[in-house]
């Protein structure tokens, strides 16, 4: 699959549900945040799985073997796919 089909599949995380398996597409900001996300071991293409929703739109992500709490503006955003290729729409739980 080419970067532009997976693109045009991406959907912000903060539409994503509880134990979806996700791949980050891109980051909609500016350098800041997409070198934050780095530093959490969450880079672009990188594989996660939300672990939690909160009702203040809040995450928690896990990544490998490591949990990331993500703010609601964060959640926001990170675009996604889904990890394995389907261009599935997103379902709020």
């Amino acid at each position: 699959m080419n970067a532009d089909h997976a693109d045009s599949h991406a959907f912000p995380l903060a539409l994503a549900a509880e134990g979806e398996r996700l791949r980050i597409a891109a980051i909609r900001t500016g350098k800041g945040l997409g070198r934050r996300l780095r530093d959490l071991g969450l880079p672009l293409g990188c594989e996660i799985e939300v672990m939690h929703r909160q009702a203040s739109g809040a995450m928690v992500v896990s990544q490998d073997n490591a949990r990331v709490a993500l703010g609601a503006g964060m959640v926001h955003k990170i675009m996604v796919t889904f990890a394995d290729g389907t261009g599935r729409p997103a379902v709020e739980g």
